[in-house]
């Protein structure tokens, strides 16, 4: 089984406005609202893909109500805890010339709240895969992934950690199947600009050999890149197609990778199809389905065959 946890999910309130004028009364031109926070990205692009995860984290109020309700339509499970203070976020998402968010806060979670995750966790064994991702919300120890990963050592679990620099550094010493920087990231944790692919590989290499098993690098419009355990360097182009949404294609591409990795155990298809599901997201308006991941993958797969004729 596929577990995801997101510690903070939100209901995401998307909103497109034609040159909206800050301190003016602006109409929306479209809405929507999406059940938002990556792991939920993540699972909900799972489904997609026709695996089956199970969703925890914590909610809270009516917002956490919405939040349980809607994932069931998403097609997964979820097993969420109901904390007891606050409620949780509202992110506004605003598109128009330039796009900006206004982010809520998210319920108060406590100890108690904490040690019922980590009960819940304590069910996983042998084959069963952990996504991490997200940032922490102020309430929790921030040390949170080391403590799941601290725990769960030994029991033959596939982790997958997805979040900002300081949380993939600091789980490196317990051993994650799999990280996921982007190159910027990937930069800023050696404290220095990285220029070309071999760069961003031997920098890749340098988080392996601090502890992650594998590390996938994406690197927006350039693709993505692979430094595999077993001393392989795969490197994916970029699908092609209209940019249109900037929210949840990371997560996307985790999802892709795992699933793809889960179907047969070869990393350069579940690079693919985690670069096609990235795409996906990135070209539609919400996240990506299972036809137009599809799509993209064999647009990948086209192109790797016409590189490999050329040489």
């Amino acid at each position: 089984m596929i577990y995801t946890v997101t510690f903070n999910p939100a209901l995401d309130y998307v909103v497109s406005v034609d040159h909206f004028r800050l301190g003016e009364v602006n109409r929306t031109v479209r809405e929507a609202i999406f059940y938002g926070g990556k792991g939920i990205n993540v699972s909900a692009v799972l489904a997609n893909l026709g695996q089956e995860s199970r969703a925890l984290g914590f909610v809270a109020g009516f917002t956490g109500d919405e939040i349980e309700r809607g994932v069931r339509e998403l097609g997964f499970i979820s097993d969420f805890i109901h904390v007891k203070q606050g409620m949780s976020r509202i992110n506004v998402k605003l598109k128009s010339d330039e796009e900006s968010e206004i982010n809520g806060m998210g319920p108060e979670i406590t100890g108690e709240d904490v040690e019922c995750l980590f009960e819940k966790l304590e069910g996983l064994g042998e084959g069963d895969v952990l996504i991490l991702s997200g940032s922490i919300p102020s309430s929790i120890d921030k040390r949170i992934y080391e403590r799941i990963l601290e725990r769960l050592a030994g029991r033959g679990i596939l982790s997958v950690v997805d979040g900002e620099q300081e949380l993939l550094l600091n789980v490196l010493p317990y051993g994650p199947f799999l990280i996921k920087p982007n190159h910027f990231e990937l930069g800023d944790m050696f404290g220095t600009v990285l220029q070309d692919e071999d760069e961003i590989a031997e920098y890749a290499g340098k988080l392996q050999a601090m502890g992650a098993r594998n590390v996938l690098v994406s690197m927006a419009g350039d693709g993505a890149l692979l430094v595999t355990e077993d001393g392989n360097i795969h490197r994916m182009g970029a699908a092609r197609g209209t940019v249109r949404n900037s929210v949840g294609a990371g997560d996307s591409m985790v999802a892709g990778f795992v699933a793809g990795f889960l179907e047969n155990r070869d990393f350069a298809h579940a690079l693919r199809l985690g670069t096609a599901a990235g795409g996906a997201t990135a070209f539609s308006d919400g996240l990506g389905s299972r036809d137009k991941i599809m799509e993209l993958y064999g647009q990948l797969k086209e192109a790797e065959a016409g590189r490999a004729g050329g040489r």
